[in-house]
């Protein structure tokens, strides 16, 4: 089993920064994808970002392209979400997912999720 838990959310104004975070537990965290979904209100979940359990490859929603920045670190069980340039439209809750498919069997993990409010 995997445990996420994200943290680094809050309240901003439009134009600034935030960086979340995402714990995770596990002896075998670096076997999975990583990859941040976010719910805004009265929407439906959507996929933000995402990054391959090398580290190597990255993929992100267009409306956060140029804008947000994925990465990961192994030896410490984490990953990380550089929101720039935020926009009101980006408020949602924001959720860290794990994934991993090996040996034809589908392994899906989910944080709690963690609140960001962009202001304008």
């Amino acid at each position: 089993q995997v445990q996420l838990v994200e943290s680094g959310g809050g309240l901003v104004q439009a134009g600034g920064s935030l960086r979340l975070s995402c714990a995770a537990s596990g002896r075998t965290f670096s076997s999975y994808a990583m990859a941040w979904f976010r719910q805004a209100p009265g929407k439906e979940r959507e996929f933000v970002a995402a990054i391959s359990w090398s580290g190597g490859s990255t993929n992100f929603a267009d409306s956060v392209k140029g804008r947000f920045t994925i990465s990961r670190d192994n030896a410490k069980n984490a990953v990380y979400l550089q929101m720039n340039s935020l926009k009101p439209e980006d408020t949602a809750v924001y959720y860290c997912n794990a994934r991993r498919y090996r040996l034809g069997i589908l392994s899906d993990y989910w944080g709690q999720g963690t609140q960001v409010t962009v202001s304008s």
